[in-house]
């Protein structure tokens, strides 16, 4: 059998290694997290369609726009259309309750879920509530494969407090982070008999949550201030796991500048023209691009980047010179200019890292908006719409008429996703 045909039966059966993870800092030694399966290549296809679905903190829309964004703009060329269908304070039996009407209909190809904080009940851990949530997780697992999706099964993530606002919460914040420890250890669990992939959005959290406190004190939260439902760094934890999870590798292109001075690009960029280290490039494939951010702010972006390894495994746009001739050299990318050694450039800089402002933000930006646009739909079609009095007058009626409204937003992220021209300048110093 051919290596093409290997790797495609691999991206259908989910084969997935586990590998033991670095030990837990000394102040987290209580937390006993069993190995999480990784996955062992891509695994999603041209043209699938993907659900995202979850409780209030998918509905917070946050990590799911930072999702679409990824993979409409970074992987143009899968053509990929995504729903988000977070629900607030919704547990996987509740899901199990409205998954055929307002999931199934739409024939989704890969889905990924993000279960476990209602679940759990914010109390300590308790085997029957265990029990409870495996059987809900695993029958929502064997609904989506019945119905011939592919399954990204999130465990939840952490808490930063105990959430004053459930009343019957009990027990201490560590109590209650090791109870929910143990619902992603039977995350891992489920995924192994079911045969299905896994993304550890826990583990990245509790670890980002650790290194955040030491960096910047216990006012910074990555599960958010209401102690669950995270800002803007927290959901980039959280999209993090979900893209690591999809096996995504993150090599978004590399411009080389050769022996002759000439540049060459790999695909997704087109070298346009290139005039004594002035190099204009169109790009299909555009890197995720937030733009400035406060790094000690739990509720940017920028922060949550700093926290995970977000741009070195999944947000690579390189520049390299193969044969530098001069010690240093400037980089121009917009209206920015770093300098780099021969050797650093020699090895490959990357730019979505390093400039924060750059020439490709705006064109980023119209995807990133359009996506809002289209989810913050989605939530009020399906919640206000579908389940108000519209559709339990008329069910299908009601999805007739919202599909005319959302089928306009999602054209909207299509016709956004263009290519976009840009310049980098290459001088010796």
């Amino acid at each position: 059998m051919n290596r093409t045909l290997l790797l495609a039966g691999a991206a259908i059966a989910f084969p997935a290694f586990a590998k033991e993870a670095p030990p837990l800092p000394a102040e987290l030694s209580a937390y006993v997290l069993d190995p999480a399966p990784e996955p062992a290549g891509l695994l999603l296809k041209k043209g699938d369609r993907v659900a995202i679905c979850g409780d209030s903190i998918t509905e917070q829309r946050r990590y799911s726009v930072i999702m679409e964004s990824y993979l409409t703009t970074c992987l143009p060329e899968l053509e990929i259309t995504c729903r988000q269908y977070g629900w607030s304070g919704e547990q996987a039996r509740g899901f199990l309750g409205r998954l055929e009407s307002d999931v199934l209909r739409f024939k989704p190809t890969f889905a990924t879920s993000c279960y476990g904080m209602n679940d759990f009940r914010y109390v300590p851990y308790d085997e029957a509530i265990a029990a409870e949530y495996r059987k809900n997780e695993t029958a929502m697992v064997q609904a989506f494969k019945k119905a011939g999706a592919r399954v990204l099964l999130g465990s939840s993530g952490i808490i930063d407090t105990v959430p004053h606002w459930v009343k019957s919460a009990k027990g201490s914040k560590e109590d209650l982070n090791l109870a929910l420890s143990k619902f992603r250890n039977i995350g891992i669990q489920i995924a192994a008999a079911e045969n299905v992939a896994f993304a550890d959005v826990y583990r990245p959290m509790l670890l980002a949550d650790n290194h955040a406190e030491k960096l910047h004190g216990p006012e910074f939260m990555v599960a958010g201030k209401d102690g669950v439902h995270p800002g803007w760094a927290g959901q980039v934890v959280m999209a993090y796991a979900f893209l690591k999870g999809m096996g995504i590798d993150g090599d978004l292109g590399t411009i080389t500048l050769g022996r002759s001075g000439k540049a060459t690009a790999t695909e997704g960029h087109k070298i346009v023209s290139d005039d004594g280290g002035k190099i204009t490039i169109k790009s299909t494939k555009l890197p995720f691009s937030p733009g400035p951010g406060d790094v000690k702010n739990d509720d940017s972006i920028r922060a949550g980047l700093a926290l995970v390894p977000f741009d070195d495994e999944l947000n690579r746009f390189i520049l390299k010179i193969d044969f530098p001739s001069a010690t240093n050299y400037d980089v121009t990318w917009g209206e920015t200019t770093k300098t780099y050694t021969a050797d650093h450039l020699k090895q490959g800089v990357n730019l979505a890292k390093d400039f924060e402002n750059h020439p490709l933000l705006p064109a980023f930006k119209k995807v990133w908006d359009a996506v809002a646009a289209k989810q913050d739909y989605e939530t009020r079609q399906i919640k206000s719409l579908v389940h108000g009095p519209e559709g339990a007058a008329d069910l299908d009626a009601t999805f007739a008429l919202t599909e005319k409204v959302r089928t306009k937003l999602a054209k909207a992220v299509a016709d956004a996703k263009q290519p976009a021209e840009h310049v980098i300048t290459v001088t010796a110093k």
